[in-house]
């Protein structure tokens, strides 16, 4: 029984395993100060299991929107959506204020801290909110998809040469990057037509679900190295930091407010959610999703986990037309994390400058945490350039910002965790309060000509079902029947037919 339960979990093992040798050995290595090629020797099989997992997120993300939209029928996929967005709008929020009681119960904001810490000066004419939005819209409908796959747009200030008094021009500029909320928005469109268009789209249908199995198998080989991935980030991380001693010491008590936050949120309040709805044990679920957790933690992105939470959605059998439309979405604009800190952050800054915040700054500042984290790019540290127009819209300074910088390289790792649960906990909570809609699309798309086994759609999850007894004339109610688990069932015409003790029962749906 220990040796089964050692062998099911040996990838999460070894990834603790990981972590622990990571953090020890880049404390072991700090006193002899590595020079620059030894600490990128040290973080290179870190970089090598990083840009592996990034180079599966954008087929990864294609494929599974386009297969889980197109398994979904559109009316009911739209429900599904309507409750997705809606549950990761309230968790920001939500976020957003718990925060915000955090930092005004705890109080980490100490004007000393500006004097004792250099930081880094900033120009105080950035974004604002409607900058942010008017970008969120451009990515959103992008004018070249292809493009779209390594650059998005974005608003940026440019100083008119020659201007006094200083003055500034507004340009939309294309930066690097991948534009995913475009291709996101490409993708469900392409594969909710696709659903609607009945056999012509099946080859389509079936090329990407293969594409979706290849780039699954080979994030399952990656996966082999974690531990050497994320022992080697760790480790490079903490050797390269300078003065970590000094640094906790100034910030220590910011960075316990957002640990706080953190851990509050997902060892209480998930789990709460957790029990409540599924009434079942909440830790074995978030024991079960640690890889992806721990990837998340070690590359500072929901993004690069996203291959590893389709696997563990996987391990825990959520129907994955509902994990394969919530994770990349939730990867794009569900950021718990990034609005918790963004709250902390703001009102630590003002307590910093000696500004007293009212409720109506509070409450200015908990929507913009939201609306900000929602609008956020899913890279490591993306929060801090957020942070300008939360400041700037409660009018605090925001030259104090680079301050944030010296311990962001820890919180940005411990905040990306929350977004990343926020995401796996959303997906279980919207496939609980979908079953109708998932019953009602397996009902209306049984098993036949147009359909595989390894179709999501296809597999048949009856829950009323009736089975005539021609020999007593009696009818049975079955509440739950699954075409893979039925002994001596076999599927006709959508029908199962049973051979039980000479007795045919054919089970039609009532």
């Amino acid at each position: 029984m220990k040796r089964a339960c050692i062998t099911q979990n040996a990838l999460m093992l070894s990834t603790v395993l990981g972590v622990i040798v990571g953090v020890i050995l880049g404390f072991a290595l700090r006193p002899a100060n590595l020079s620059d090629s030894w600490q990128m020797i040290l973080s290179y099989p870190g970089e090598l299991f990083t840009r592996a997992l990034q180079c599966c997120i954008l087929p990864l993300i294609i494929s599974s929107l386009i297969v889980g939209s197109a398994s979904l029928d559109a009316k009911l996929n739209g429900k599904i959506a309507l409750r997705t967005v809606a549950y990761f709008v309230s968790t920001s929020l939500f976020n957003a204020v718990l925060g915000i009681v955090l930092v005004v119960a705890i109080h980490p904001g100490d004007p000393t801290i500006k004097s004792a810490e250099g930081g880094v000066i900033f120009d105080d004419r950035k974004n604002t909110l409607m900058d942010n939005f008017l970008d969120l819209g451009r990515n959103i409908i992008p004018a070249n998809i292809f493009t779209a796959m390594f650059q998005q747009t974005q608003t940026v200030y440019e100083e008119i040469r020659g201007s006094d008094p200083q003055e500034f021009e507004r340009r939309i500029v294309l930066r690097d990057g991948t534009n995913t909320l475009g291709i996101i928005t490409f993708a469900l469109i392409f594969g909710a037509i696709l659903g609607t268009m009945g056999k012509r789209s099946k080859p389509v249908i079936d090329g990407f679900r293969v594409v979706d199995e290849v780039i699954m198998t080979i994030v399952k080989g990656v996966m082999m190295i974690t531990p050497f991935g994320v022992a080697s980030l760790i480790c490079s991380k903490i050797v390269s930091v300078a003065n970590i001693a000094v640094v906790i010491a100034q910030l220590g008590l910011f960075v316990f407010t957002v640990l706080a936050g953190v851990l509050l949120y997902q060892l209480v309040i998930l789990q709460a959610l957790y029990f409540l709805i599924k009434r079942e044990n909440p830790f074995k679920f978030y024991w079960g999703v640690m890889p992806a957790n721990i990837t998340a933690f070690t590359t500072a992105s929901t993004a690069v986990a996203l291959p590893v939470s389709f696997r563990c959605m996987e391990n825990f059998s959520v129907d994955q037309r509902v994990a394969h439309f919530v994770l990349p979405i939730g990867a794009t604009v569900n950021k718990d994390g990034t609005a918790l800190f963004v709250a902390i952050a703001s009102v630590f800054i003002a307590q910093m400058n000696g500004i007293s915040l009212g409720i109506g700054e509070l409450t200015t500042v908990a929507i913009a945490s939201t609306a900000v984290s929602i609008a956020s790019a899913s890279v490591p540290s993306a929060a801090l350039a957020l942070m300008f127009i939360v400041l700037n819209a409660i009018g605090v300074p925001s030259t104090d910002i680079g301050l944030l910088f010296a311990v962001d390289w820890l919180v940005d790792r411990i905040r990306t965790t929350n977004n990343l649960l926020g995401d796996l906990y959303a997906t279980v909570f919207v496939e609980h309060f979908s079953q109708d809609e998932l019953k009602a699309m397996d009902y209306h798309n049984p098993p036949g000509d147009d359909n595989d086994a390894n179709n999501p759609s296809s597999v048949v999850q009856v829950i009323r079902m009736s089975a005539d007894d021609n020999c007593n004339n009696e009818k049975y109610d079955l509440s739950y029947c699954d075409s893979k688990n039925m002994e001596n069932g076999v599927i006709t015409n959508g029908n199962i037919n049973i051979n039980d003790c000479n007795r045919n029962y054919n089970l039609t749906r009532v």
